[in-house]
């Protein structure tokens, strides 16, 4: 199912399903997305705090509802990650959702809401730069309009040219798009809201993870079958992933090419996704080529209409 294409002048939602951040942070990065042209619309519960969540639970999955109900709001970005969108699963309407199919934007801890859309819904989301993001930046802002504003026919994502993105073999295949967050992946196996990975092309990211940390959630999937059900994958930024005691601690390459190279797939290597700058945009449940000749991704059909 497929979201209505974004134009400059149309509203978007604001919402945070999980933390929250001071009121003048969330003021100041509104009026840079407002200054591309865009009306903004904010959850009832955006300012709100709860602890480390940005206010209660039902009060979270609310603004979500809320602004997939709202007919005046056409996307629906989210402020930030941190923690707590798996709290508010349990509080969600999914039909609701599935009545009113929008453009749905976010990255990190809300890899879960991304991926249980299209799992659940059939309905293409978006892992790409939130608006506490660097939206600035020019690569950034130009991948994310080319998803959600332009993304109605073929195209292709792949790093600037100044930043290499390599491969482990010359190879082609093709598959549907899932994954995000290497945390939050994990943190949903063996429940309602895991991933589906059979015949998936992966994307995986994290940040100050610690390498053994990656090797452990890396085993984690090995060792539940769900790797080797992958027909390729796609290694993103693994911003500060690095071990404070270097002399005594495996390299991320060391860990990717025992746990995810070793399966003899399609794999491209340094994609731009993720925690850091410049952040390429990909929607989570598109068909998309995985083309390991030109270290590029290609999407098949439209992700919007």
């Amino acid at each position: 199912m497929l979201p209505k294409k974004l134009k400059f002048g149309d509203t978007i939602g604001i919402i945070s399903p999980a933390s929250g951040k001071e009121e003048a942070v969330i003021r100041q990065k509104i009026n840079i997305l407002e200054s591309f042209g865009f009306r903004i619309k904010e959850g009832k519960h955006l300012y709100h705090r709860y602890g480390y969540l940005a206010g209660e639970d039902w009060q979270r999955a609310k603004d979500l509802m809320d602004m997939f109900l709202d007919k005046d709001v056409d996307a629906i970005f989210c402020f930030r990650g941190g923690y707590g969108s798996m709290r508010i699963l349990p509080y969600i309407d999914w039909n609701l959702i599935k009545e009113n199919p929008k453009i749905f934007l976010g990255f990190s801890d809300i890899t879960v809401l991304l991926n249980y859309i299209y799992k659940h819904l059939g309905i293409i989301t978006f892992h790409g730069p939130m608006v506490n993001s660097d939206l600035i930046e020019e690569y950034t802002l130009n991948s994310l309009l080319q998803n959600l504003m332009f993304g109605d026919g073929c195209y292709d994502i792949s790093n600037p040219d100044d930043i290499a993105c390599y491969s482990n073999f010359s190879a082609y295949c093709e598959g549907v798009l899932v994954g995000g967050n290497l945390s939050l992946i994990c943190s949903t196996l063996g429940t309602p809201y895991e991933i589906d990975f059979k015949d998936k092309i992966l994307f995986i990211e994290d940040v100050d993870e610690a390498p053994y940390a990656i090797d452990r959630m890396l085993t984690q999937l090995a060792l539940s079958n769900k790797l080797n059900q992958c027909k390729g994958f796609i290694l993103g930024q693994f911003k500060g992933c690095i071990s404070k005691d270097i002399e005594n601690s495996l390299t991320l390459d060391n860990i990717f090419k025992e746990k995810i190279l070793c399966h003899n797939k399609p794999t491209l290597m340094n994609f731009m996704a993720g925690h850091d700058t410049p952040k390429l945009t990909l929607p989570i449940g598109a068909k998309i080529a995985l083309d390991t000749l030109n270290n590029k991704i290609k999407i098949l059909d439209a992700v919007v209409k």
